[in-house]
């Protein structure tokens, strides 16, 4: 073989050689990307197995890891710390009060039963043969009465109310028969009076009592009520309600913010036998326009916000659903968004990036503090929430904005600098708070904006609950009137009003409207615009009858209150 040859070879072995060695290299960054991508989804399908045993097993409170104290400075947490000791000596004395009323409240008992309710004495005496003295055989005398309470409970009972009209004629002519007026009623030749038609919507919408249940309880009293004729009854209160209904919503419309959120609800699709999923969304007005309405649409489209949104001029808090995205287009409408959901998103990703996931936390935590100082300082004047709102807007500029300056260069130099993978669920947190951070920064603006969207979450509660019994509605028509009635229930609890003491007169006074101004332009599908039912709204009703405020409401309040403060208290502890 000549030195042509091996050369010739050689070099071809040489060639052979780099295309393995090439080769071994790819499939070397192949198996390194099929790594990676397996991590990827392995750290996924935990954060999904996590969610689920969440939801399967219950939620469970967000709790701040300590390290998050790392962000105050060696000055704030020296200021921090001379604060707890100057209320350590004031919650000490309030401790010692606290447990004088709790011994005056265990002396005490029982609360006492009213003094004004129907009571029935029962007198219990010793037979001729008992009353004997055992010594001498004489009866004895009485010497005194020793008397206990018993509390009772008497099923609802029904009363039959009888119109009877009286006819007039003339004795000399006898002709010109006149004959006196009936009042109008919540349902025309209909058979239930104003406080049954109360008790059916409240009871399906605010107590979430299916038909059949609430066909069930009549038939104990006494007089059976088919679900069929209950159904019957709603339809014509959903008609006799909507004016009212419809003069809220353009209140609400006047709003300087309004929160909403969105729930959803099985329809029933006529005919087919089979549901679709549709939505509620409840509207919640500020604190001159204290009424919840709820819409119902289809679907999840933005048609529905859309619609109903339609003229208005505020600030909308909401969460980030992108549908809203057509109504901040103009400058007519401003989004505020929600920390509540920008702090879940981070709390997620405590598994995946702990350091970074804490970090954001405990800025979070300082913004949330701010606001739990402010609610001691300035606490709200009403149920409808009026505050000192300057004030509050003056003191979230100075102390709020600069951590949200301090968070959002910090999330800055992390993206820029720091190594976060692309589809991680720390990099979902940052891209959702980058994302949403002019409307998150928003509320500093004023005092009346809220840094969390809870208002719109509460009332989302009344149909998530209610769908649990009564499973779905009966087809677009169910979920409009069901919208109506939980606006109407709503509204009374939102401002504080007992439910069916309003809602019964609301059906004994809105018949005489039928022929009014409200009525014609609700039949008409426009804004009503008139007055005429104003009395009726629920915070105007209150003020003409302070009897009925939602006793139980005002005491809930008052213990989640207390419950509060204790758990602050054990925390400074």
């Amino acid at each position: 073989m000549d030195a042509k040859t091996l050369q010739r070879e050689n070099e071809l072995l040489k060639k052979r050689l780099q295309q393995v060695e090439e080769q071994h290299d790819a499939v070397v960054a192949q198996f390194v990307l099929s790594l990676e991508e397996r991590d990827r989804k392995l750290a996924a399908l935990e954060h999904r197995i996590k969610l689920l045993l969440q939801k399967i097993r219950g939620s469970r409170q967000e709790r701040i890891d300590p390290d998050q104290l790392m962000l105050f400075s060696l000055e704030e947490l020296q200021q921090l710390a001379d604060e707890l000791e100057n209320k350590a000596a004031q919650e000490a004395e309030f401790d010692q009060v606290d447990d004088e009323l709790s011994r005056d409240r265990k002396r005490r008992g029982r609360r006492r039963l009213p003094k004004d309710m129907q009571r029935e004495i029962l007198r219990h005496e010793l037979t001729d043969h008992e009353r004997a003295c055992p010594c001498c055989g004489e009866l004895r005398c009485e010497i005194g009465v020793e008397s206990s309470e018993q509390l009772e409970y008497i099923p609802a009972r029904w009363k039959i109310i009888q119109h009877d009209r009286v006819k007039y004629a003339c004795r000399s002519c006898e002709e010109n028969v006149v004959i006196a007026d009936k009042p109008p009623q919540p349902i025309e030749k209909g058979l239930p009076g104003p406080g049954l038609c109360a008790h059916t919507v409240l009871s399906k919408f605010g107590d979430h009592t299916p038909l059949y249940r609430q066909e069930d309880i009549h038939s104990r009293t006494g007089y059976m009520i088919r679900r069929s004729t209950l159904c019957g009854w709603l339809q014509a209160l959903a008609v006799l309600s909507l004016p009212l209904v419809m003069r809220m919503k353009y209140l609400l419309l006047q709003s300087s913010v309004i929160h909403t959120d969105d729930t959803k609800i099985k329809m029933l699709v006529p005919g087919a036998g089979v549901t679709q999923e549709a939505k509620f969304w409840p509207y919640l007005g500020d604190w001159l326009h204290p009424y919840a309405v709820y819409d119902f649409t289809i679907d999840r489209t933005r048609h529905g916000p859309l619609n109903f949104l339609s003229g208005y001029k505020g600030y909308l808090q909401a969460d980030a659903y992108s549908g809203y995205n057509c109504i901040y287009a103009g400058d007519d409408v401003f989004e505020v968004a929600c920390w509540i959901h920008t702090r879940r998103y981070w709390h997620q990703a405590l598994d995946n990036d702990e350091a970074r996931a804490n970090m954001a936390l405990g800025f979070i935590a300082r913004l949330s503090q701010i606001e739990t100082q402010l609610h001691e300082a300035y606490p709200e004047q009403n149920l409808q929430g009026l505050r000192d709102f300057d004030a509050v807007a003056k003191a979230r500029q100075v102390h709020a904005r600069p951590i949200l300056d301090d968070f959002k260069s910090w999330m800055d130099h992390e993206l820029e600098t720091g190594r976060i993978l692309p589809k991680s669920v720390i990099r979902s947190a940052f891209t959702y708070t980058m994302n949403q951070w002019e409307a998150l920064y928003r509320y500093t603006e004023h005092g009346y904006l809220s840094m969390e969207n809870n208002a719109a979450e509460r009332l989302v509660k009344n149909p998530a609950i209610g769908r649990k019994n009564y499973l779905f509605v009966g087809g677009i028509g169910g979920g409009h009137n069901a919208a109506l009635f939980y606006s109407l229930v709503s509204s009374a609890k939102a401002n504080g009003v007992e439910p069916f003491s309003w809602l019964q007169d609301v059906f004994t006074r809105l018949p005489y409207h039928r022929d009014g101004e409200a009525f014609a332009q609700a039949a008409a599908d426009e804004s009503v615009k008139s007055t005429e039912l104003d009395y009726l709204l629920p915070d105007r009703w209150l003020a003409d009858h302070p009897e009925h405020a939602w006793t139980i409401d005002t005491i809930r309040r008052e213990e989640r209150k207390q419950k509060e403060k204790n758990r602050r208290r054990k925390r400074r502890r």
